[in-house]
């Protein structure tokens, strides 16, 4: 079986170890009930292929999981959530294993974000979609950002910043006016959120071999706070962003429904 991927025609294997996993929400809970009777399915530990039935918030989940177990396979969902835009549509229980087997896989690379707090503490996380640095309180955040040990902005004066990924570019990057990426673009999205000062900077494109720091200025009267997706590490003075290439997950989509379609697709829509 062939498939196209970024480009270059690759050869998809037959899974034949599959796991199952799925959201608690009731919709979701329920399918889980109907596709665990279709097959034999394995652990995610034991698996070369993941089903993921859920929404996007989910998936991330599920891969971060991956991440912390350092057992990361193909992932394929199916949406039972909200937008689904890491996912493909559910159908009914029959036919999981041929649309697998006609599956487009898409590789992405996540981003590495570590974060130094006022005490000292260190944290190291990855993030999928993007890093995003924000206000605690009513203050506006004042940041120097440096772009490969340069400082490019010596105070930026907003509500946050965030770096997203080309898979991340569509999410909160797009809500925040920021450019939405092509998949194979290896290119990082520096967007502001809410700028102040300088009030017409709408931030950059960079290649994701750089690496970014954001500084907090006066960061005990102006708080601000680190977001990698899901993990939040507050009252930080200090986070360095850079893509983690050596750990690249595969999201699998139904054919001519790829992720890569899809962000291609959002730049037409208005």
């Amino acid at each position: 079986m062939q498939s196209r991927q970024m480009g270059a025609l690759i050869l998809m294997p037959d899974f034949t170890r599959l796991a199952l996993v799925a959201s608690p929400s009731e919709r979701a809970q329920d399918a889980y009930e109907s596709l665990l009777k279709s097959r034999n399915w394995v652990s995610l530990d034991q698996a070369e292929a993941a089903v993921v039935i859920g929404g996007d918030g989910f998936m991330l989940q599920t891969l971060h999981h991956m991440l912390d177990i350092d057992h990361v396979v193909p992932a394929f969902g199916l949406n039972l959530g909200t937008v689904g835009f890491l996912m493909n549509k559910y159908r009914s229980s029959r036919g999981i294993e041929e649309r697998l087997a006609k599956a487009t896989q898409i590789s992405v690379s996540p981003l590495r974000m570590t974060a130094i707090t006022n005490s000292d503490e260190e944290h190291s996380v990855c993030a999928i979609n993007e890093v995003s640095i924000l206000r605690e309180t009513r203050q506006t955040a004042k940041l120097e950002v440096s772009v490969n040990g340069k400082v490019r902005m010596p105070e930026l004066a907003c509500d946050g910043v965030l770096v997203a990924t080309p898979a991340g570019s569509t999410a909160y990057n797009l809500s925040a006016n920021g450019p939405i990426l092509p998949l194979s673009s290896n290119m990082l999205a520096l967007t502001p959120i809410s700028p102040f000062r300088p009030r017409r900077w709408r931030g950059a494109i960079l290649p994701d071999t750089y690496e970014i720091v954001f500084k907090a200025l006066e960061s005990v009267k102006r708080p601000v706070l680190v977001v990698a997706d899901q993990k939040e590490v507050r009252d930080v003075r200090e986070v360095r962003v850079k893509a983690w290439p050596e750990h690249r997950l595969t999201l699998m989509f139904d054919r001519g429904q790829s992720l890569e379609d899809r962000i291609f697709a959002e730049q037409f829509m208005v």
